[in-house]
C-alpha cells in the first residue's frame, strides 16, 4: 500500500531541515556542472554573461540535470522572484524534497520485503547516516543518481517478491544512467539477476529494454541538441574521457584498495559493524544486494581518480543491510540506535556547518558589489585552486569576474601546465606579469591565507587592503588555507 503520509510529511520536514543545516561547499561540480550551467541557460536569452567549464565546450556532460534548475529559475523568474537567496535555495529545497520521498520509498520497500518493524531499522539508519545527511540536498549528479538508485530500486523485481515492474525500474536506471552514465555501474548486477530468473527472457528485452532505451536516449539527444545547437552523444564522449583516455587522473590519482580501506569505511562511519553483520545475517535473497555494492566499489577501483561521492550510491543498499543487523539486535537494539544517532550527529553537523564553509560565505562579500552603483567599474578577481567557488549562480548580476583556470589538456601536449599550477608556482611573478599596467588590476583579489605572506608585497605596492576575513576550515591543505581574505584596491573608493 502507499506509504502514510505521516511519514511522508516527517521525510520532508526533516530533509528540509537537513537542507538549511548544510552550509558548506563539498565539491566544485555541485555548481559548475549543474547551478551554473542553468544560470547560464537562463541568462542567455536576457544579457549574455555566465561561465561553461571545459567539460561543456568538449561535450562531456548533458543539460538534463541542469535543466532541471534552470527550470526552477525560470519559474522564479516568471514569477517576479528571481532574488538571489532564492536561487541558491530553491534548487537545493527540491533536492531535498526528492531526498525525502527517496526515504520513504525504501522505507515501503524493505516494509513490503520484510515487515514494518525492519523497515523501521533501515529507515532509521538511512535518516542517521552522516554521509547522507552531508550530500542528500546538493545539487550534485552523484545525489539525483543515488536517489534514482533508491526509486529503481522499490520497482525492482527481486526473487520471490510478488512486486516491481520491468519498465519502471529500467525507465528509472535510464534516468539515471542519461544523468550520470556511471549510474550504470551498480545496476549491471542487478539486471543480469533479473535476466537470469525471468521467464520471457524476449518480452523483457523487446517489450522493456528496448523502448525504454531508444525513448531515453532520443530525449536526452533532444535535449542536448537544443542547447549544444548541435547533435551530440554525451555519453560517448563521457566514457571516452574518463574511461578509454583516462583523463581523470588529471585531478588526482589513489591507490587500487582506497574504497576499500577509506572510501567505504569513511562514509559508513559507524554503520560499518552494523553493515557487515547485517551482511552475514540476511538471506540468500537479498545476497545480490551486497553483489551489487562489492562489484561497484570494485569497478571504480579500477578507476585511478577516486572521490568518496562516486560511490554514494552504494549507501542505500548499505543502509539495508544496517537496518537488517538493528533489528536483529533485539535487547541491545535501544542502545545501538542510540549509539548510531549520538556518532553520526557530530560528524553530519560538524561538515555541514563548519567545514569548508568559506568558499560560500565569501560570495555575499561579492553580491554586495551587484547593488552598488560602482558595479560597472568593480572586477573581482579570485586567486584561489581553480572552481573553489561557485560563480554567477550565487551572484546574480553581470559582475566583472575572473578566477584561474585549470582545464586539462585534451591535445596530447606532455609539457601542458595549466593556469592555476602557473600561477602557483610563481604568485608574485605572475601578478607582476599579468598586471603590467595599474589599468588592468582588479578591484578585490579573493584568495585563501595561505597565499597571503607570498604576495603581500605587491598587494601593499598596488595600494590594496584587507576588507574582510572569512573562515573557511580548520584542516588548511596545501593550497587550501584556514581562511579567506578579500582585498581591495583603495583609490576607486575615492573618486
Amino acid at each position: 500500500g502507499p506509504a502514510p503520509l505521516l511519514l511522508l510529511a516527517l521525510a520532508v520536514a526533516l530533509r528540509a531541515l537537513n537542507c538549511f543545516l548544510v552550509q558548506t561547499s563539498f565539491v566544485p561540480d555541485e555548481y559548475w556542472q549543474s547551478l551554473e550551467v542553468a544560470h547560464r541557460m537562463l541568462i542567455l536569452n536576457i544579457s549574455n554573461y555566465g561561465y561553461l567549464t571545459w567539460e561543456w565546450a568538449s561535450g562531456l556532460r548533458g543539460y538534463s540535470y541542469p535543466l532541471i534548475f534552470a527550470s526552477i529559475y525560470k519559474a522564479l523568474q516568471l514569477l517576479g522572484k528571481d532574488d538571489v537567496q532564492l536561487l541558491i535555495w530553491v534548487p537545493r529545497l527540491a533536492q531535498a524534497v526528492l531526498a525525502a520521498f527517496a526515504d520513504v520509498k525504501l522505507y515501503s520497500l524493505v516494509r513490503h520485503l520484510e515487515n514494518a518493524e525492519t523497515a523501521k531499522c533501515v529507515y532509521f539508519c538511512q535518516l542517521c547516516s552522516w554521509f547522507t545527511w552531508y550530500s542528500c540536498t546538493r545539487t550534485l549528479t552523484n545525489t539525483m543518481e543515488t536517489l534514482l538508485t533508491i526509486f529503481a530500486l522499490s520497482c525492482y523485481p527481486i526473487k520471490g517478491s510478488k512486486m516491481g515492474s520491468s519498465c519502471k525500474y529500467l525507465a528509472l536506471i535510464a534516468l539515471a544512467i542519461v544523468i550520470r552514465p556511471t549510474a550504470v555501474i551498480p545496476w549491471i548486477p542487478l539486471v543480469f539477476s533479473h535476466f537470469l530468473q525471468e521467464q520471457r527472457k524476449a518480452v523483457l528485452i523487446l517489450h522493456n529494454c528496448i523502448p525504454v532505451g531508444l525513448v531515453t536516449v532520443g530525449t536526452s539527444l533532444i535535449i542536448d541538441r537544443v542547447f549544444f545547437g548541435e547533435w551530440v552523444l554525451v555519453q560517448l564522449n563521457f566514457l571516452k574521457f574518463n574511461v578509454l583516455q583516462n583523463l581523470g587522473t588529471f585531478y588526482g590519482s589513489h591507490p587500487w584498495h582506497w574504497y576499500f580501506t577509506q572510501g567505504l569505511p569513511v562514509i559508513l562511519g559507524t554503520h560499518l559493524p552494523f553493515f557487515i553483520h547485517g551482511c552475514v545475517l540476511a538471506p540468500k535473497r537479498y545476497r545480490i544486494f551486497l553483489m551489487a555494492v562489492i562489484w561497484t566499489v570494485l569497478v571504480y577501483s579500477t578507476l585511478s581518480h577516486k572521490e568518496f561521492r562516486f560511490i554514494y550510491p552504494v549507501l542505500p543498499f548499505c543502509m539495508f543491510f544496517c537496518g537488517y543487523s538493528l533489528k536483529h539486535l533485539k535487547a541491545w537494539k535501544k542502545s545501538a540506535a542510540s549509539f548510531l544517532l549520538l556518532s553520526n550527529l557530530l560528524p553530519a553537523l560538524y561538515t555541514g556547518l563548519i567545514h569548508q564553509r568559506g568558499t560560500l560565505d565569501v560570495m555575499s562579500h561579492i553580491r554586495q558589489l551587484c547593488n552598488n552603483s560602482y558595479q560597472s567599474q568593480a572586477f573581482v578577481f579570485i586567486m584561489m585552486p581553480c572552481h573553489s567557488t561557485p560563480f554567477y549562480s550565487h551572484v546574480h548580476c553581470p559582475l566583472k569576474m575572473r578566477f584561474l583556470q585549470c582545464p586539462p589538456d585534451l591535445t596530447g601536449n606532455e609539457s601542458y601546465i595549466d593556469e592555476a599550477d602557473v600561477f602557483y608556482s610563481n604568485p608574485l611573478g605572475w601578478l607582476n606579469k599579468e598586471f603590467y599596467n595599474d589599468t588592468l588590476l582588479p578591484s578585490h583579489f579573493i584568495f585563501f591565507s595561505v597565499l597571503e605572506e607570498e604576495i603581500s608585497s605587491f598587494l601593499a605596492l598596488r595600494g590594496y587592503e584587507k576588507t574582510a576575513t572569512v573562515f573557511h576550515t580548520h584542516v588548511p591543505q596545501g593550497r587550501v588555507g584556514s581562511h579567506i581574505y578579500v582585498y581591495r584596491k583603495k583609490t576607486e573608493m575615492n573618486h
